[in-house]
């Protein structure tokens, strides 16, 4: 039988009142057929707890009810197994249409009007997704939570591939060098967007290029994250492989290098891994980024 929850807990920066745990426990206990998943958005529902882009915090009630079983104040159903084939995603097949091109050697001004173009269709996504897993050096994994994928287009067709998703959850130098504390990094981080693929492809070679797309996408990303996801981010990330890359297009954009990540990875119960240390780099999307980000005043969409 579970026990009875007193006092409050703090889950994901938000303050669960004991009255909210007492309901927390009778939803568990009405509903005994639902999945886990269920039952967290039906707690989110109840409780008002929205993303910014207006939807259920599924992953941070999932954590909140994990938290009240271990303790022993509610008894949740079985884990539904996921197959491997579902937690990786499928794998990309190569075709024709991502074949390496003819090259493509000028001056920045002699290719002609470039610009960014947002992937919106089921076909579209597959194609970049096609691109990206040939061409790029991390090669394609299907991402989780807020995307935005971009073509890099001009008169002579595809030129590259950009994606900006979920920022690092937490990144020391990053997070001192932004001077928020835990509660707010909790609150406000879906304010912050991470450039996680920039892709110029092999046979395009036109120098500057690189940093002339980051300058454009700069200015239109936050739009294009409002139309899609319903808030405005006011600040990207990215990380670079030194082993790979200096990072020189995203210096030329007036991306600010902070230094280098530890390279360990986030601390997981009973799971560890390491990675290559990476260089940050960030870009104010807005002028108060820094006292937003610090603040209680960031609210995203409402209804879906």
């Amino acid at each position: 039988m579970p026990k009875k929850k007193r006092g409050s807990i703090l889950q994901s920066g938000r303050e669960i009142s004991r009255q909210e745990l007492d309901e927390i426990q009778e939803t568990v206990g009405v509903f005994p057929r639902l999945s886990r998943t269920e039952l967290a958005a039906t707690i989110c529902e109840h409780l008002g707890w929205m993303t910014a882009s207006g939807g259920y915090k599924i992953d941070a009630c999932m954590k909140l009810l994990e938290k009240l079983e271990s303790k022993g104040f509610v008894e949740l159903p079985e884990k539904q197994q996921r197959t491997k084939r579902q937690q990786s995603g499928k794998n990309v097949a190569l075709t024709s249409k991502t074949e390496a091109q003819a090259d493509i050697v000028c001056n920045l001004g002699e290719l002609g009007l470039v610009n960014v173009e947002v992937v919106k269709s089921k076909e579209s996504t597959g194609l970049w997704n096609e691109y990206v897993s040939r061409y790029h050096y991390l090669g394609y994994k299907k991402p989780f939570g807020y995307v935005l994928r971009y073509f890099i287009v001009s008169e002579q067709g595809f030129l590259g591939c950009l994606m900006f998703a979920g920022a690092a959850k937490a990144l020391a130098v990053r997070d001192r060098w932004i001077g928020w504390t835990q509660i707010q990094r909790l609150r406000n981080l879906a304010w912050v967007i991470n450039n996680s693929r920039f892709l110029i492809f092999p046979w395009v070679q036109v120098k500057n290029l690189a940093s002339h797309i980051l300058g454009r996408v700069a200015r239109r990303v936050r739009e294009d994250w409002q139309e899609r996801w319903g808030y405005s981010p006011v600040l990207a990330e990215t990380f670079v492989d030194p082993q790979y890359y200096e990072g020189i297009c995203y210096k030329a954009a007036n991306w600010e290098y902070l230094g280098m990540t530890t390279g360990k990875g986030l601390v997981r119960k009973g799971r560890t891994y390491t990675t290559t240390s990476k260089k940050i780099f960030v870009k104010p999307l807005v002028k108060n980024w820094q006292s937003l980000l610090c603040s209680e005043q960031l609210e995203g969409r409402v209804d879906e």
